[in-house]
């Protein structure tokens, strides 16, 4: 089997690392919030050794990628441009796209937008939900959740304050507090308090959870610590830019071929609006295989390595056929 590679490569303008192994037909892996390229460490070998060319990228604003200056650089428009570009770069003419976290709506909407290159997408932990009748940050304000985290997030500095004061505290709480092994009761991503942090009432635990080993966390912290959490954060403030864009796809189903994986104990799936999520994912992507695995987290390809490894496998396997 091949060895795992790092490469540097001019994409959609940028100078975008990436990390890969295998040969074979491509298969892009992208990351979420607060992650880099290391959270598919367990997937690059594994695809590689299925037969799969994996790649899995430090997405815009992450790890060794540049990060632009301007907020509206990070618009899913920017980050889809990014993954098509990619493929080019690689020598490319399709992909099957893999993303976790906000690596799923980037990978959904890779598959939405641009069948042609996109032969088939799998998504871990954020379903797809398709346009929202209305704002979205609008509509948590209009229903109650004004403390929401998600528009905590919306103000430029605040969230980069908080998370930077200590970026190993920062990183154990949210990776802990979110992961399957965390105490029951704690699966909850959180309103934050009126006048406080996202982190605050958040346990930091005193051992890591096993998937977890401090020479990972050493990984992102280093990566953090350098960058800061600006590039990350800017997605998120491009929620209502992309609701408006996304207009023309409104209603559009997603036909190709389709996985999904979540884990049992992920909050982003299974509070009301999660649950309701994935009832509807039938409708809008009717080629869709869903699985979840029990007990675990938000972090699902780093908690559950094997268990995740194998089914994606299987599943490219399958529509290769």
């Amino acid at each position: 089997m091949s060895a795992l590679e790092h490469h540097y490569l001019d994409v959609n303008g940028l100078r975008m690392h990436v990390a890969s192994q295998g040969t074979g037909p491509l298969v892009l892996l992208c990351h979420g919030w607060p992650e880099l390229w290391y959270s598919y460490r367990h997937q690059l070998p594994a695809l590689a050794q299925a037969g799969f060319r994996a790649v899995a990228p430090d997405m815009r604003g992450y790890g060794e990628t540049d990060a632009p200056d301007d907020v509206h650089a990070y618009s899913l428009f920017h980050l889809v441009g990014d993954m098509v570009a990619l493929v080019s770069a690689l020598g490319e003419s399709s992909a099957v796209i893999v993303g976790h976290d906000w690596g799923a709506p980037v990978a959904w909407a890779c598959a939405q937008m641009r069948p042609d290159l996109f032969r088939a997408v799998a998504a871990m932990s954020v379903p797809h939900r398709g346009r929202s009748p209305a704002e979205p940050l609008a509509m948590l304000r209009q229903s109650g959740f004004g403390d929401y985290y998600l528009l905590y997030f919306q103000a430029p500095g605040v969230a980069e304050a908080e998370f930077e004061r200590d970026v190993r505290t920062s990183l154990r709480q949210i990776l802990a507090g979110l992961s399957g092994d965390a105490p029951a009761g704690s699966e909850s991503l959180g309103r934050v308090p009126a006048g406080g942090g996202f982190l605050d009432g958040r346990e930091n635990p005193a051992q890591l959870p096993p998937w977890l080993g401090e020479h990972d966390l050493d990984i992102f912290v280093a990566a953090f610590e350098r960058t800061g959490f600006r590039g990350g954060l800017s997605w998120y403030r491009n929620m209502s830019r992309n609701w408006e864009l996304g207009a023309p796809w409104a209603g559009a189903k997603i036909a190709q071929p389709a996985l999904f994986i979540a884990g049992s104990r992920d909050p982003v799936n299974f509070g009301r609006r999660g649950v309701q999520a994935l009832a509807n994912m039938d409708v809008a992507v009717p080629n869709l295989r869903k699985l979840i695995i029990e007990g675990a987290g938000h972090w699902i390809q780093q908690e559950r390595p094997d268990e995740v490894n194998r089914l994606l496998t299987d599943w490219l396997h399958t529509i290769q056929d």
